[in-house]
């Protein structure tokens, strides 16, 4: 028996069909391929949040530990004021008192450093604290987002595995009814470009490609479906509109 020709019009339907399909399993793929990156993303972001967090808390740490320090530093000064001020009432020579004069001033100055460097080391510590809540939350948006997105990306996951498969098969199955020719050139044209349209309808007068406007009289030709035309600018098969619509007696 022998096998039965196919029109222009029907190859148009089956290239734009097959079109469709492999449109479909595009978005699928651009959907599940966009997650996993931001989840990665967003992993390394905490990583590093995480980094400066513990940092952070080391930092504010040892400027307490310093604060503390300086605490201590004035107390035992004073406490050797008040002591060196009580043996001046005693003291027998000029000697005694310059040596506790000495030792007085020396008090006094340290006092006076630490509660500079005290009043500094505060104001430090104040910031430090403050950019440590920020990271804080920072952190806590970040692994909040992260949440969502791989709660989305296992909802994708479950829910494209068996359209993803389904398709795939279709695909397979309505590339089997194009003749190998036309199926290189639409695999061509697939791999060209970047959204995987090999086959576009003409819209508002232009190629749903490309977007370059399409001349009447190539509308027309396109519309009669009598031979296989491709756009002038990036070589994309064309059909018309209707293309999926009941084809007409030949």
């Amino acid at each position: 028996m022998a096998v039965t020709e196919l029109s222009v019009a029907e190859k148009l339907k089956q290239l734009y069909d097959l079109q469709l399909i492999d449109s479909e399993i595009d978005e699928i793929s651009i959907l599940k391929g966009e997650l996993p990156m931001e989840v990665s993303d967003l992993e390394d972001e905490i990583a590093g949040l995480e980094t400066r967090k513990g940092r952070l808390q080391n930092n504010i740490e040892s400027m307490e530990s310093d604060l503390a320090k300086h605490k201590t530093n004035i107390k035992e000064a004073e406490a050797l004021i008040a002591k060196y001020e009580k043996q001046m009432d005693n003291v027998k020579n000029n000697r005694e008192y310059d040596a506790l004069s000495k030792e007085l001033e020396m008090q006094r100055l340290e006092i006076q450093l630490s509660e500079k460097r005290s009043r500094e080391g505060g104001v430090q510590l104040t910031a430090k604290k403050e950019t440590l809540k920020n990271t804080e939350l920072r952190l806590k948006a970040k692994q909040g987002a992260l949440t969502e997105k791989k709660v989305e990306l296992e909802k994708i996951i479950a829910k494209t595995e068996k359209e993803e498969e389904k398709l795939k098969k279709q695909s397979t199955k309505a590339k089997k009814g194009i003749e190998d020719r036309l199926m290189k050139s639409y695999n061509k044209l697939r791999g060209a470009y970047r959204n995987g349209v090999a086959v576009a309808t003409v819209q508002r007068d232009s190629c749903g490609g490309c977007f370059n406007q399409v001349p009447p009289q190539v509308q027309l030709e396109i519309a009669g479906r009598k031979k296989i035309i491709a756009c002038e600018h990036c070589g994309r098969i064309l059909v018309d509109e209707n293309i999926l619509e009941s084809l007409p007696a030949e």
